[in-house]
Parts: C-alpha cells; sequence; structure tokens
C-alpha cells in the first residue's frame, strides 16, 4: 500500500517539487518500503526518533527536521539534518548559529512563517523574518533557503487558500527584496490533506505522510 501510495503522489507532482515523507510515528520497516520505492527524502519531528532512525537506516536518505526544536535537543538534530525546516523562534535560530559555529558546520534551514489561523501553531510573523533577514550576514553558520507554514486546519477550502497565498505572496516578496540570496528559494507548504492546493501557491516542497503511510498506529 505504501509503494502505492507514493506512485499516485509522485505521479500528480510536477517534477521540481521535493516530496517529504512523513514518517514521524512510523516504524522503520515502512520507511525501508518507501526507500525501496524509490523515496529518499524523509521528515521526522521528534529529535529521539529522529537520530534513531538516522543511525539504522540507510545512510544515503535525505532527513528533514520538520517538528518543534527545543535547543537543548540541537545535537541530536543538526549533525544530520539536511534541512531544518522549522526554525520558529529568535533564541531557536541564535542556538542553532551557534552551534553551527561551534561545530564548524553551515546548516540549512527554513524560517516557519505562522499562518494558520491556530493560537497553538508556531511560527515568526511577517516583520520578524524581514527583521533576520536584513541581519542576514550576521549568522554566519545559517544558511537561509527559504520558508515553512501550515495552513489551518479546517475544511473550508477558501481558508486553506487564503494562507498559502499570504506566505506564497510574502515568499516573492522576500526574493524581489534580496535577490542577493540565491539559496533562499525554498517554500515548504502543504501536507496530506492539501498539497494538491499547495502546488497552485508555488510550493517547492510538500510535506506528506499519512497520505502516504496511513493513520499512525
Amino acid at each position: 500500500m505504501i509503494t502505492e501510495n507514493l506512485e499516485n503522489i509522485t505521479r500528480k507532482l510536477p517534477s521540481e517539487v521535493k516530496l517529504v515523507a512523513v514518517s514521524k510515528f512510523h516504524p522503520n520497516e515502512d520507511i525501508i518500503e518507501a526507500y525501496d520505492a524509490g523515496q529518499r527524502r524523509f521528515g521526522e519531528n521528534r529529535p529521539q526518533e529522529f537520530c534513531k532512525k538516522v543511525q539504522e537506516l540507510p545512510k544515503d536518505i535525505e532527513w528533514h527536521f520538520i517538528g518543534h526544536l527545543q535547543t537543548n535537543k540541537l545535537k541530536m538534530v543538526l549533525p544530520y539534518a539536511s534541512l531544518v525546516q522549522s526554525v520558529d523562534t529568535q533564541h531557536l535560530l541564535d542556538a542553532v548559529n551557534e552551534w553551527g559555529r561551534d561545530n564548524g558546520k553551515v546548516i540549512n534551514v527554513l524560517l516557519e512563517l505562522h499562518i494558520g489561523a491556530e493560537e497553538t501553531k508556531q511560527g515568526f510573523v511577517e516583520e520578524d523574518i524581514l527583521d533576520i533577514l536584513f541581519r542576514a550576514e550576521s549568522y554566519r553558520n545559517i544558511r537561509f533557503c527559504g520558508l515553512m507554514g501550515m495552513a489551518t486546519h479546517t475544511d473550508c477550502e477558501e481558508d486553506i487558500r487564503a494562507d498559502f497565498c499570504r506566505i506564497s505572496s510574502f515568499m516573492d516578496y522576500l526574493k524581489d527584496l534580496f535577490p542577493e540570496y540565491e539559496d533562499f528559494k525554498e517554500l515548504s507548504i502543504g501536507m496530506s490533506e492539501d498539497w494538491h492546493l499547495a502546488l497552485e501557491y508555488g510550493a517547492t516542497i510538500v510535506r506528506i505522510g499519512t497520505a502516504i503511510f496511513g493513520p499512525r498506529a
């Protein structure tokens, strides 16, 4: 079923859009089935589970960290993550930069923009992100690669489209404002329920879990 699900999704995805298979809470056997079907990019959101899977699974997997990251767990994630999609506070950003400096590593990150209606969602507001990018040269151990966001959890397509439109428009504005940041090109929006809508708003990365692996155990 995992292989069939993957094939159905990749058939509909434009070739330039990256698929992150969200494997959180799913066992290694499920990840291996997806791997054997050709998937190489996986996303996790819990540092302990992330670190354990990195050690146990094939070394050519491109791991993305997509959850809230506490600064005391950086050593479980930053040595292995190809991209940290969920930098959501100034405190975390500073800590990631400091860890990179101390370990001689440049960390690829997305800045998470709070676009959904839920108060519980993490993320920066637009003004915060502008301020960070105006000071980007001070973050010598971070590579700013773009934005990440989660639409409001709702069945109302109009609301989801409004959220995606907001982050897409802001992304376009940032690329125009900072043309010198050539790496700032990734827009990670769209999950199992709404990824097909995200494509209409310029998603370059979609994060799909349930539609590939089924409901978590």
